[in-house]
């Protein structure tokens, strides 16, 4: 299953440095095992955000419920999930 997901950031201004330093350093171990198994298949920054567009590519919408709240950031982020399906003009 095929899913478009829109990820906001949102840290505090006032979180401590070496914690952000931290989380940011384990978001980006954890999203690129997932980038390397498959299950994230693409990544985008959006321009001037820190945002980003994913497509993740899972067995199961409790599959990506597990892998998006397992994100270091989860608690920092706003997410938008779209289901994809094929397009009938696809070749």
């Amino acid at each position: 299953m095929l899913f478009h997901v829109r990820m906001d950031v949102h840290l505090p201004h006032d979180m401590d440095p070496d914690v952000r330093a931290e989380t940011v350093a384990r978001e980006k171990d954890y999203s690129q095992r997932l980038q390397r198994s498959g299950k994230w298949p693409h990544l985008w920054r959006i321009v001037g955000e820190y945002s980003n567009i994913s497509v993740f590519d899972v067995e199961s919408t409790d599959e990506l419920h597990e892998l998006l709240s397992s994100l270091p950031l989860f608690p920092y982020m706003t997410i938008k999930v779209t289901p994809l399906a094929t397009h009938p003009s696809k070749v």
